[in-house]
């Protein structure tokens, strides 16, 4: 297993590449917990993400041989991006096979690197298959996205970070997908002091690690489905499951609608941008995923800001759906003059805006005398949603919530 050596190591290799980015304590999220919360701002990094340190640890270890046949690799989008940068800043050159699936922002953003881009397959798993055929067809060596020794000693400079920023550190909430980052942040931070506590937090709908962990051996699933893609591994890594059943203290879950929940909290409080995998610390933090005591110092590691802005509309959207912001309702009306109005006059004096409306008196499942209106209304949170349904009843409607706030 990597130690801190090779930790150390990295760190002057990546010194002129890497971004020593800043750890920001936050009020906001300190007050919502009763931590003492400090964000390491990783989406600050060169790339938006911190995949360019463990790529360029590795592109920098290569021989002369290896560096004149190129490297390749297979990925989401951040690890894509490091790679392509590190190639070029060491005047290698690069493959890079993304699903076909990968977010066009960072397609773009790796051939503005200097990578040539391969869209193949629907994950990543199906991505790495391909970039391991190029591998052998061209003699390039294959850059790992996480399941490397120098990959996992170069993500490792951030918990160097970490500590060296706030020595009095009590916990660090990492995310973990492959594994790559959260076994060089647990290596450096436990060489610094043992008692830290390292906390991985995998998405719902790519949760590998914690039967790997029962189990005794890295175990795979036959598919992933989260929002957070940068973590949308099907199986942990062989050299990364024994650092993080060694070194990792706990490993945890979070859905994608607490995953949603974060990330708008992270735009509306804290002015800061990151991926679904960058939000995942803080969703097990708000979520109490994971037990801590008061005024315990805690370092989410927000590891990436690399979002497609398509995406991102959706989950400002549901993060907005969960908190009780935005919420859409169906009643029916008589169909007769000022039906609709008596309906929208109890909406304007409970305050809440009318985003859209759908009138249809053709639907089947009602009256012929009646008509079925759908409301999109931007709300003020869950207290006032209530508000609103009980008024609305009150009136003598029938009410029904096609989506609204998660229970509190």
């Amino acid at each position: 297993m990597i130690a801190l050596d090779d930790v150390l190591d990295a760190r002057e290799r990546v010194a002129d590449v890497a971004r020593h980015t800043p750890l920001d304590y936050s009020n906001t999220f300190s007050r919502m917990t009763g931590a003492e919360v400090h964000l390491k701002l990783e989406c600050f990094q060169r790339t938006g993400s911190f995949k360019i340190r463990g790529a360029t640890n590795r592109v920098r270890t290569l021989s002369e041989t290896e560096r004149d046949a190129g490297v390749v690799t297979a990925s989401a989008g951040n690890h894509a991006q490091g790679v392509a940068l590190a190639a070029s800043r060491s005047g290698v050159d690069s493959k890079v096979v993304m699903p076909e699936t990968a977010p066009i922002s960072k397609i773009k953003a790796t051939k503005s690197y200097g990578a040539e881009v391969v869209l193949h397959g629907i994950d990543y798993d199906a991505a790495q298959t391909h970039a391991h055929e190029l591998e052998d067809e061209e003699g390039r060596t294959y850059v790992h996205a996480f399941d490397d020794e120098h990959v996992m000693a170069g993500q490792g400079t951030l918990g160097l970070e970490i500590v060296d920023d706030l020595p009095e550190l009590d916990t660090v909430v990492v995310p973990i997908g492959g594994g790559g980052l959260i076994s060089g942040v647990a290596t450096a931070v436990k060489a610094h002091d043992p008692d830290v506590r390292v906390v991985g937090v995998q998405a719902e709908g790519a949760s590998t690690v914690a039967s790997s962990l029962q189990k005794g051996e890295p175990q795979a699933v036959d598919s992933v489905d989260t929002i957070a893609d940068g973590i949308a591994v099907r199986r942990v890594g062989e050299q990364t499951f024994p650092v993080i059943r060694e070194r990792v203290d706990e490993v945890v879950t979070v859905s994608d609608d607490e995953i949603a929940t974060a990330l708008m909290l992270l735009l509306e409080r804290g002015k800061t941008l990151v991926e679904g995998a960058g939000a995942t610390p803080l969703a097990a933090l708000l979520e109490g995923k994971f037990v801590y005591e008061d005024d315990e110092v805690i370092v989410p590691a927000l590891c990436g800001g690399n979002i497609d802005l398509n995406l991102l509309t959706t989950v400002i959207m549901r993060g907005l759906v969960d908190q009780g912001r935005y919420v859409k309702v169906r009643t029916v009306l008589k169909d007769r003059p000022g039906a609709l109005n008596d309906l929208l006059d109890i909406v304007a004096d409970e305050r809440a805006n009318i985003y859209a409306i759908q009138h249809d008196r053709t639907n089947r499942d009602i009256a012929m005398n009646a008509t079925e209106v759908e409301l999109d209304l931007e709300t003020r949170g869950p207290e006032h949603v209530d508000a609103l349904l009980n008024r609305i009843r009150e009136e003598g409607f029938e009410v029904t919530v096609l989506n609204g706030p998660r229970p509190q």
